[in-house]
């Protein structure tokens, strides 16, 4: 099954088969139990029926608007699309993607239905993820009353940003949390991540950020190391990291923290799944997340 699906009734499946040509999308006809079967799997979902399907289909299936696939509802005769789930995050797309077949986008997120790039959407223009997802609704709604501005920063660099401000890193699945200890070369960082890594057969290009604690800001070895991979470090409050939830025991705790490998890998990951646990590298301490 293809990433993108349309589903119709048998008697709109003229209607469908063009959507779906349109898209490369796979076609499959609606009863009562498709929408549970497809929602986990697929990424985009166009539904050529009533809204009101769609809405009692796809509300148990609710779960997260960052991980729940798109969800487009295209009117019978084909003259209007509308993004039920997920506007700004593939579902707006894919309703101008369908005007191409003189279907006309019904775009209600107020950021584009003014005219205007919601954070999601820039950050999909440049080709990144945003790492403090909360963040995205005080920004959006900033940007619906002003000019918000977007600054490029090229590394090495340290950023102190508010929870008002959106942090916008490069793509990729798996998020690194490292501890070291005091004086850690960058040659023992390095060799920590690429041997964590190649244990989880993880590529450095599927890293989209690293994190370890505000007390490792004045380690030299370790922001060297990461520079060397051209990656982004992400420095953690003590409030951040003893947030989360206590995976594996830690001396970390003589310095008033549950951990740092650990809890810093799931407080920037986007699914709070732990890949691999802490696991010590001489004196570098790596855990990955995803």
């Amino acid at each position: 099954m293809n990433e993108t699906v349309v589903i119709a009734f048998p008697r709109s499946f003229p209607q469908a088969q063009k959507i779906a040509e349109h898209l490369d999308a796979t076609l499959i006809p609606y009863d009562t139990g498709v929408f549970a079967r497809v929602f986990a799997s697929a990424r985009r979902i166009v539904a050529l029926m009533a809204t009101g399907i769609v809405v009692r289909s796809v509300a148990p299936l609710l779960r997260d608007k960052w991980t729940d696939p798109a969800v487009v509802v295209v009117s019978p005769d084909l003259t209007c699309a509308i993004p039920l789930i997920g506007g700004h995050h593939g579902a707006n797309e894919l309703a101008y993607e369908l005007a191409a077949l003189g279907i006309r986008p019904i775009i209600t997120t107020a950021t584009e239905a003014t005219g205007k790039e919601s954070v999601e959407v820039i950050a999909q223009r440049y080709g990144c993820d945003v790492l403090n997802r909360d963040s995205t609704r005080p920004v959006n709604a900033a940007i619906l009353d002003r000019e918000v501005p977007v600054y490029a920063i090229d590394g090495p660099a340290t950023v102190i940003a508010g929870p008002s401000v959106s942090i916008l890193l490069k793509k990729g699945v798996y998020s690194v949390g490292v501890g070291c200890r005091k004086g850690v070369r960058k040659e023992e960082v390095l060799d920590a991540i690429e041997q964590a890594l190649a244990a989880c057969r993880i590529s450095t290009e599927n890293v989209f950020v690293f994190a370890t604690t505000v007390k490792k800001m004045r380690e030299p070895g370790l922001m060297a190391a990461i520079t060397a991979l051209s990656a982004g470090l992400i420095f953690l409050e003590d409030e951040t990291i003893n947030a989360q939830p206590l995976r594996s025991p830690s001396r970390a705790g003589r310095i008033g923290l549950s951990g740092v490998a650990e809890p810093c890998a799931l407080a920037v990951s986007k699914h709070k799944e732990l890949v691999m646990e802490k696991t010590v590298y001489g004196r570098v301490t790596v855990a990955i997340a995803r």
